[in-house]
């Protein structure tokens, strides 16, 4: 049988994993202070599993630690005391006196936080990273492993991130309508930069980027739940459905890289695609296409095959046309023309790789050189695609990958 301790570290934990992102961001709306909510959360939990042994596990745990949290937070506050500090003193205190009425339910602000985490004064590279310590929790440490820094940089960059936020008086809140398409498209840019550090390990064996697909999946639709209107909200949570269904098929089962047109569709979740079938739909009643949209339409147009034949190839090159117009991205064109190639036949999606020759991004970008060769080899053209291969297999940095190409080099004969 568990002991006390060991009950009340479990119900904290619970309420961590479950609350700890609406803890934050009800004290840091209200102390203007995502620091110093975090260090008074950190004290509540604390306290609890100190305290609950003895008391048991309140009722409500949420409003026993956010009012654990908030007497904390007042706590600093009068040792701190400026002129700046007055009015969300004065506030926190007016809440305490009133704290009852907290004691059953408090307002979800998470969404206000992340939007504070996404503003155009916070550097794009930290907005990610800062969402996932504020709203889940993660230590530096483990974000600092999972975007490949030191910790010590990364714990300087959330630092000065929180400070930004604090002197600059950035609001916790929902853009006006006006700005919410720019801002919020931040907001989905960060969720998204997680997933992908999350799917570029498909066995979920590094510990540096393991759950990070996960919690950026629960933190995508966290958004899509408190914006159920915005499309490229639900967009985003299908682009990242459709792909996470798809993990355990990118390994054989003896571990080596299996592309997407290669994959074994009985490995696929099928109830994670159903989901992002749906969501694709809800999005598309809306009648405004985005970038998150278009590019999940694109994974719904490969997921056709488990109805039998092959993906839509011709619906897919007339997403990444739309997606081309919107976004000029390179990686996009690099797409385009592998699904060109299907369609028109490897000539043709050469000549449309081509096009992309002189862009110096893609010097040393292995998929380029990866679609190149693998087209090359198609048109029986052995020399061409050998060089590029030898490219690709220099770039990458997945052993796993490595190897797959190796063979597919090897096979020129």
């Amino acid at each position: 049988m568990a002991s006390g301790g060991e009950t009340a570290r479990a119900a904290a934990e619970a309420v961590a994993r479950r609350s700890y992102g609406k803890l934050v961001a009800f004290l840091a709306s209200r102390s203007r202070d995502v620091a110093a909510s975090e260090d008074a959360l950190a004290d509540a939990f604390a306290s609890a599993v100190a305290t609950w042994p003895e008391t048991g596990v309140p009722d409500n745990p949420e409003a026993w630690l956010l009012k654990a949290a908030r007497r904390r937070l007042i706590d600093a506050r009068r040792r701190r005391k400026t002129a700046d500090d007055a009015e969300p003193h004065v506030r926190l205190i007016a809440e305490e006196l009133d704290s009852h009425a907290m004691d059953i339910r408090f307002p979800d602000e998470r969404l206000g936080l992340m939007f504070a985490c996404a503003h155009p004064a916070i550097d794009p590279a930290v907005r990610a990273p800062l969402i996932l310590q504020t709203i889940l929790g993660f230590d530096a440490a483990a974000i600092a492993s999972a975007f490949l820094v030191s910790p010590t940089t990364m714990g300087q960059r959330l630092v000065r991130a929180k400070t930004r936020i604090r002197e600059a008086g950035i609001p916790f809140r929902v853009p006006d309508p006006a700005d919410l398409p720019e801002r919020l498209g931040a907001v989905l840019d960060a969720i998204y930069a997680a997933f992908a550090e999350g799917w570029s390990d498909p066995a979920g064996t590094e510990a540096r980027r393991r759950n990070l697909a996960e919690e950026a999946i629960w933190l995508g639709r966290l958004v899509a739940t408190l914006l159920p209107d915005e499309p490229e909200a639900q967009g985003l949570l299908a682009l990242m459905l459709h792909a996470e269904a798809r993990r355990s098929a990118r390994r054989s089962s003896q571990g080596d890289y299996v592309p997407l047109a290669e994959q074994d569709i009985v490995q696929w979740n099928h109830a994670m695609i159903d989901e992002a079938e749906a969501l694709l739909h809800h999005a598309s009643r809306r009648g405004i296409a985005g970038r998150y949209q278009l590019e999940a339409a694109v994974q719904s147009a490969h997921s056709i095959r488990r109805r039998g034949g092959d993906a839509d190839w011709s619906a897919i090159v007339s997403l990444y046309d739309a997606l081309m117009t919107m976004t000029e991205s390179p990686v996009v064109a690099i797409n385009r023309a592998v699904a060109i190639a299907e369609v028109e036949g490897a000539e043709a999606g050469l000549a449309a790789l081509d096009t992309l020759a002189d862009d110096p991004r893609l010097r040393d970008y292995q998929p380029y050189w990866a679609a190149r060769a693998g087209l090359l080899a198609r048109t029986n053209n052995a020399s061409a695609a050998d060089e590029a291969y030898e490219h690709a297999i220099g770039l990458e940095s997945d052993p796993v990958v490595r190897r797959f190409l190796q063979q597919r080099r090897s096979a020129l004969g």
